[in-house]
């Protein structure tokens, strides 16, 4: 889809549909007031007779508006009372008329809806949430089927609608930050939605290439297991056992900082395909658990998308890859290994194996000298029972970072939740025969999951996302979602604000 920016009044541009707001009970918004007038009172005529609904994501086409109206339809999206028009609800509009418009016969699109005031956010910011929604809408995985049908007349072009020339520039940058942003969703999402036998540790790794190939910034490293076996990773590789498919290490760097600075290192959990191995999961929705590499699918979504807006930061990302599936050469439980930090771990359950492919991995971060370390992870059945499938849960060894994401993720409208780490919960991860076990038992497994993550972290500032309900939706729409993506990316745009304002 291709995306611009348009300066000139609602009434004045030629569209084949314009989208604008309106609030409850009857108060259109500035481009709404300039089509009313030029269309002789239509859409205030209709508000008076309930054809067009308020209520905050409400839409209604008018067709052939008559008048002055340069455009052939007006989409008219409901945005509830003005005072509380927040940003969810904002975003809930602007996904309101990406679906309408996507349903729609109009190929092209013009949109006032970032005319429309937000508190605390930036008109920058309201651009990129249309553009996202637009991208989200639009969103199908079909390229397996075949008898694909794409939509007959599908929105090919959307521009952003400005009425003040002076707007145009900060429109324009939140244009080109939501097109970014929506291909490294759209990226993730697609590697999610793929298949096991497709999208395998060695496909992640030609994504990876791929992605390398897009910016001269860019280089990548694959790591064979032979080379993982020289550097000791025990843990990483006893989950690979079980595989067919070679274990593979990918580690993405980006260098669009100064020399010299430390990178932000982002580690994603890239499991292609999750059986529980010896300890097998049930039947039922196993086959969602070619998710389970959503977390490394979402590094990879994250680093196209900063190169693409060239980001004045070095980046790293690391894809520790594998399948965990049982075999006569599987790992069992209370088979010990020795990861590469030298510390030992009993496997109680094969099936928590998320984390000792992150702890080589993470252990392997800390050669790239780091600022911080972000790990994003499907980790633990037990963060969906404690938040749902709403937010990211959130753990840190540093408060400062914990706090960047949390904030990164109310500005990007993905959010995060912040759960506790100690000693009383680092305690339920002993061990009588090696350094610690791989399960803390039945209760707080998130936050035990995390505390083992965290012995692997103490040198470094360390913050882990568990993202396993909220990296896909089951049912009906079933698919990968691409978060965490808009959060890391805002996360990492923030950083380089801040960087320029120091």
């Amino acid at each position: 889809m291709d995306f611009s920016v348009k300066t000139g009044d609602a009434d004045k541009l030629k569209s084949a549909c314009v989208v604008v707001g309106v609030f409850s009970p009857r108060r259109l918004s500035p481009a709404a007031e300039r089509l009313d007038k030029a269309s002789r009172g239509q859409l205030t005529e209709l508000l008076r007779q309930g054809d067009i609904g308020t209520d905050c994501g409400s839409t209604t086409l008018v067709h052939q508006p008559r008048g002055r109206v340069q455009a052939e339809r007006i989409l008219v999206v409901g945005c509830g009372k003005a005072k509380d028009f927040d940003a969810r609800a904002y975003n809930k509009a602007a996904a309101a008329a990406a679906r309408a418009v996507d349903a729609g016969a109009a190929t092209e699109a013009l949109s006032y809806l970032p005319e429309l005031d937000v508190e605390g956010h930036s008109l920058a910011w309201k651009c990129r949430q249309v553009i996202l929604a637009s991208h989200d809408a639009a969103y199908r995985f079909d390229e397996l089927k075949s008898d694909a049908k794409p939509p007959k007349k599908p929105l090919r072009k959307l521009a952003i609608g400005v009425g003040d020339k002076a707007d145009a520039a900060e429109a324009r940058q939140g244009v080109k930050q939501g097109r970014a942003v929506a291909a490294g969703v759209e990226r993730a999402r697609r590697l999610g939605n793929l298949p096991g036998n497709i999208c395998t540790p060695a496909y992640l790794a030609a994504q990876a290439r791929d992605i390398k190939a897009s910016s001269d910034r860019l280089k990548v490293k694959v790591l064979e297991e032979k080379e993982m076996e020289k550097l000791g990773m025990g843990a990483l590789l006893s989950v690979a056992r079980g595989s067919r498919q070679p274990a593979k290490l990918i580690s993405l760097e980006y260098n669009g900082g100064e020399r010299g600075d430390k990178p932000v290192v982002l580690v994603g959990k890239g499991v292609t395909f999750d059986s529980g191995g010896i300890s097998l999961k049930p039947g039922a929705a196993m086959d969602e658990m070619k998710f389970d590499m959503c977390g490394a699918a979402s590094v990879l979504g994250t680093l196209a998308a900063a190169a693409e807006l060239e980001l004045p930061i070095n980046l790293v990302g690391i894809v520790p890859a594998t399948e965990n599936l049982p075999d006569g050469d599987a790992s069992k439980p209370g088979d010990i290994v020795t990861s590469m930090s030298g510390q030992t771990i009993e496997i109680l359950n094969t099936d928590a194996e998320g984390r000792l492919i992150l702890c080589d991995a993470l252990t392997y971060a800390e050669r790239f000298d780091p600022e911080v370390v972000v790990d994003i992870a499907t980790l633990t059945g037990a963060c969906i029972v404690a938040l749902g499938h709403h937010r990211t849960g959130l753990l840190a060894n540093d408060q400062e970072l914990a706090d960047e994401l949390l904030a990164a993720g109310r500005n990007a409208s993905d959010p995060a939740w912040q759960l506790p780490m100690g000693e009383e919960y680092d305690e339920q991860l002993k061990s009588n025969f090696a350094d610690m076990a791989n399960i803390g038992g039945k209760g707080a497994g998130t936050i035990t999951a995390a505390c083992f993550l965290g012995r692997f972290t103490k040198d470094y500032r360390w913050a882990h996302l568990d993202i396993a309900g909220v990296a896909w939706k089951s049912g009906h729409d079933k698919g990968a979602t691409g978060r965490p993506v808009p959060l890391l990316m805002q996360f990492l745009m923030d950083r380089c604000e801040k960087g320029r304002d120091d």
